[in-house]
């Protein structure tokens, strides 16, 4: 019987344990998130939706406003997950890809940009601790860190790009590749 109360304990305890992440949620990022959605669909209005397409449709043209440029000004600009939002303006051929660049990039600037992604900071603390064990600077770790990621992000999405080919083919399909609004 004393099983049959524990185990009974144990599963109400991993719904109260959901019910606090939930309400850990609502009172933390749903607001931010939504705080943010409204900022940029206000900032969409004052420089004007056609601005916005127009910048879309720039970035869907070179690879490098694609997946260095757009990703490190939404990460800067809206912090994560917000900066993913972005690749709205973009194609639907390159959404897969900017979404590739972008989450990479949310993790790849911690180090001198603690604001863009502060659920992860533990782990950019974590090893900045470890250079500072080691007498090293944690300022160089973080330059190159930023710098071997916007590298490796670029491939990230430029290496999307030929599986989502890939998949295109595969299933028969064609996405479109201009920007549709």
């Amino acid at each position: 019987m004393e099983y049959l109360v524990k185990a009974a304990e144990v599963f109400m305890n991993l719904f109260q344990t959901g019910a606090k992440t939930f309400i850990s949620w609502m009172t933390g990022i749903v607001p931010v998130v939504l705080m943010l959605l409204v900022a940029m669909n206000t900032l969409i209005q004052l420089v004007g939706q056609e601005k916005i397409n127009a910048l879309g449709r720039i970035s869907a043209k070179n690879p490098i406003m694609r997946y260095m440029v757009l990703p490190f000004v939404g990460a800067f600009m809206l912090g994560n997950p917000m900066s993913l939002s972005l690749g709205r303006f973009l194609p639907e051929k390159y959404k897969p890809s900017y979404y590739a660049s972008g989450a990479y990039f949310c993790h790849t600037s911690n180090g001198l940009f603690p604001h863009i992604n502060p659920g992860e900071l533990f782990v950019w603390l974590g090893i900045a601790q470890g250079i500072k064990t080691l007498g090293l600077n944690t300022a160089d770790l973080a330059i190159r860190y930023l710098l071997v990621g916007l590298v490796m992000n670029f491939f990230a999405g430029w290496i999307t790009d030929f599986t989502t080919k890939m998949v295109e083919k595969q299933q028969g399909i064609t996405l479109k590749s201009e920007v549709d609004f």
